[in-house]
């Protein structure tokens, strides 16, 4: 690359120009394979995008000064050609050599900076173009980084194993079987609870293997009782909750967003063991209410159904409440278990749920971004009508559940 001879800044920027454009025409010499992290990735990625932004930034301002000296030496091109203060537009016959020479050499300068100035265009949108390349890539960049961030949990196996091993491993007494030791160590934790008694206090996604089931994420919220498995998160209205019955079993939406575990799932982590359900609920003026309750929850030949105490099955809408409890099965508009008998609720209303009546709670209804008008709407929406009525629409959910009874020997 070759730079005619113009103003200092334009010299710089053209020798760093040739530099570049040189450099990169040579082929780099092969370097043997490596991972980046992901932390190297972020500060590569950082830092080309901030060279894109600098480099532009010199090209606009070399742009601008060469912009200017062109105008400045326009302007001296007819001042330079006839002496100060003389009205007469041609030299006098006497003039020097060097004075009929000054309109050429301006003309020259003038063609050169020119000529620059196109070069100068030419890389400014080489640079344009490249920081556009480098905005997309650092967009996949956040993109995959996102997708790892879902998958770490899968990680988690050795950071338990090593746990695992500081915790169980007794200190005296004598040497248990390998072969079985190493079955319990490598596996995976069966619920949030197992997780919280081997150390773990950070809430977070954790891959978890209830006995008899395949591996799945789960949120776990640790608190000072223990840990509790999240099952269902409402909270913008991103996810449709008016599904199907196999939709409800197997489960659906975002772990890290709007969510339904699965009844399939919640079942395998609790199994035969009584429970506690707790409820979070808020409104729309920023109140809040957290409800407990002990539940025992059944298997799918039960519909899934919640076994309640009498106090807490009368708030959920049982008209008439045995000594020992009631059952609330699980109802979908497409599977009809509910315990109004003239009217399918799930239908009626909106989403799945153990409905007792259709009057009661329904915490997978319609999702409003403000309360509706028409109270024909509202009663479609979220609702738990022991705290805020059966017409308020909530404005988000939660709703946790932790194995109570101990599990049954391995």
């Amino acid at each position: 690359m070759r730079c005619a001879p113009t103003a200092g800044a334009a010299l710089v920027l053209c020798a760093a120009t040739a530099g570049l454009l040189s450099a990169q025409g040579r082929p780099a010499p092969p370097e043997p394979p490596r991972f980046a992290s992901w932390d190297e990735v972020n500060v590569l990625a950082h830092g080309l995008l901030q060279l894109g932004h600098g480099l532009r930034e010199h090209v606009e301002l070399t742009r601008g000064q060469l912009g200017a000296l062109e105008r400045r030496l326009g302007a001296c091109g007819a001042a330079c050609t006839q002496p100060e203060g003389s009205a007469a537009p041609a030299p006098a016959p006497s003039a020097s050599p060097e004075r009929q020479a000054a309109p050429e050499t301006l003309r020259s300068l003038q063609t050169q900076l020119k000529a620059q100035s196109s070069r100068i265009e030419q890389l400014f949108q080489k640079v344009a173009q490249q920081q556009r390349h480098l905005e997309k890539q650092h967009l996949r960049i956040q993109k995959l980084q996102s997708q790892v961030g879902l998958l770490a949990p899968a990680h988690l196996d050795h950071r338990l194993a090593k746990t695992a091993r500081r915790k169980r491993l007794p200190e005296t007494g004598p040497a248990a079987d390998p072969a079985h030791n190493a079955s319990r160590l490598h596996r995976l934790p069966q619920d949030c609870q197992e997780l919280f008694e081997t150390g773990e206090r950070q809430s977070g996604l954790f891959q978890i293997q209830p006995r008899g089931s395949p591996p799945f994420l789960v949120n776990c919220e640790m608190s000072s009782d223990g840990g509790w498995t999240v099952i269902q998160r409402r909270q913008d209205g991103s996810v449709d909750f008016n599904q199907p019955w196999k939709a409800y079993k197997a489960g659906f939406g975002d772990p890290q967003g709007e969510f339904w575990l699965g009844l399939e799932k919640v079942r395998s982590i609790v199994g035969d063991r009584a429970s506690r359900l707790a409820v979070q609920l808020e409104d729309w003026e920023g109140n809040a209410e957290s409800l407990q309750f002990p539940v025992h929850l059944g298997g799918e030949d039960t519909a899934y159904s919640l076994q309640l105490t009498a106090p807490v099955a009368s708030k959920l809408g049982a008209s008439a409440v045995a000594p020992g409890g009631l059952s609330l099965p699980f109802s979908t508009w497409d599977q009809d278990h509910d315990l109004q008998g003239d009217k399918n609720c799930a239908k009626s209303l909106s989403g799945g749920w153990w409905f007792g009546t259709c009057s009661h709670s329904n915490l997978n209804g319609q999702y409003f971004h403000s309360i509706p008008r028409q109270r024909q709407q509202r009663k479609k929406g979220i609702f738990w009508k022991t705290w805020r009525g059966r017409y308020y629409p909530l404005q988000a959910t939660t709703i946790l559940i932790q194995p109570t009874a101990a599990r049954a020997a391995s």
